[in-house]
């Protein structure tokens, strides 16, 4: 179905020149096997090919590592909280590079996990993952049969690989349990994709250094096991590739709402609907409604943006049929070659293109052919 779509003129263009956009796509769909099983197959293009920078898109993990973490903080050591506990860190670095003396933050996991999905929140992130910590990151998706996930740091805070080991202080002020500050394992590498040198230039100090950037010590994945783990969350009924996620019921409910809600829909946190717009990180959206109205249509995604690549990782249900089918997608825009300028063509050339993909595969699938 894929090698077809990319064939249409929307796609053509971008899919023509796929080694320069470094463009990869998986296409997931739920299909029965002879034993009455339900799996994921996976049909891709240039999917793990060679190495893209996930951006926000690996939130998803830092938000089921913290939700795990809580469940076994509670069961196996006895400690009384859970994902509405107020938890206070004392970052160990400033996180705009300036203050000598971080202020303590409070927060809680199910809040952090709402901003995550809701808006991309990247000081919620950056809790969650000194939270857990990158060991607790790989040990989570380990446990889920994710071998080749390697998240390493934390976002927008620039700091050597040595200062993303190390993590703060963290306080349950309500039970006055203390976790030390502590500094985490050093995670063994995965394979080294292809391609791990991007652009032809980069800004590091406001100084411009000339030659590709490399992001050997950058958080990286397979596609693949991407839209596996978005898999094993969303339809715990199917066999994602994976032993999966330890959720329970009520902590999967929030996973499903907060990946669906638009901003606007959120009560706690509240959103300003002409700041955060339904589309804000949901990149399909628009492309999606050409097909379906929107009131008939759920979206559970997670979505990323930065360095020039964009990232769409999402299971798209129609309401009415209950038929869905996963699409995830990355490609990287940067005409110019330099990093960190700022100058993307994110809205000129890579939401078009995934807008259009997830219409055609919209289409394809719930109304057998182009309706154009």
């Amino acid at each position: 179905m894929l090698s077809e779509i990319l064939k249409e003129p929307e796609l053509a263009t971008v899919a023509r020149r796929a080694e320069e956009f470094r463009l990869q796509i998986v296409l997931g769909q739920v299909e029965g096997a002879p034993d009455g099983a339900l799996r994921l197959r996976q049909e891709t293009f240039r999917a793990d090919e060679e190495y893209f920078y996930p951006a926000s898109s690996i939130k998803l993990f830092a938000a089921l590592a913290a939700v795990e973490r809580v469940r076994r903080l509670r069961e196996a050591e006895g400690i009384e909280v859970d994902l509405d506990t107020p938890l206070t860190l004392t970052p160990r670095f400033s996180r705009d590079g300036r203050a000598e003396s971080p202020t303590p933050e409070t927060f809680t996991v199910r809040r952090a996990v709402r901003e995550i999905f809701l808006v991309s929140d990247n000081l919620a992130y950056n809790q969650l993952y000194e939270f857990v910590g990158p060991d607790g990151l790989a040990a989570a998706a380990r446990r889920a049969g994710l071998e080749r996930v390697r998240i390493v740091h934390r976002l927008s805070e620039f700091h050597s690989p040595s200062e993303h080991l190390q993590l703060p202080r963290i306080e349950v002020a309500s039970t006055g349990t203390v976790f030390p500050a502590r500094t985490s394992e050093t995670l063994p590498m995965t394979p080294e994709p292809p391609r791990l040198e991007v652009g032809k230039g980069y800004y590091r100090g406001g100084e411009l250094v000339e030659g590709p950037m490399h992001f050997g010590e950058k958080n990286r994945l397979p596609l693949t096991e991407l839209q596996r783990a978005l898999c094993m969350v969303v339809r715990p009924d199917v066999d994602c590739g994976g032993s999966g996620f330890e959720l329970t019921e009520d902590e999967r409910a929030l996973f499903l709402e907060a990946m669906s809600q638009f901003p606007r829909q959120s009560e706690d946190p509240v959103y300003d609907a002409q700041e955060y717009p339904d589309d804000y990180v949901k990149p399909m959206l628009e492309g999606i409604e050409r097909v379906l109205p929107g009131s008939r249509v759920a979206i559970y995604n997670k979505t990323g943006q930065a360095y020039g690549f964009s990232i769409e990782n999402a299971w798209v249900v129609d309401r009415e049929t209950d038929r869905g089918f996963f699409l995830t997608a990355t490609l990287y825009t940067n005409q110019d070659g330099v990093l960190n300028d700022d100058v993307y063509e994110y809205e000129q050339v890579a939401t078009p293109f995934l807008q259009a993909l997830g219409q055609a595969v919209a289409e394809r699938i719930w109304l057998g052919a182009r309706a154009r």
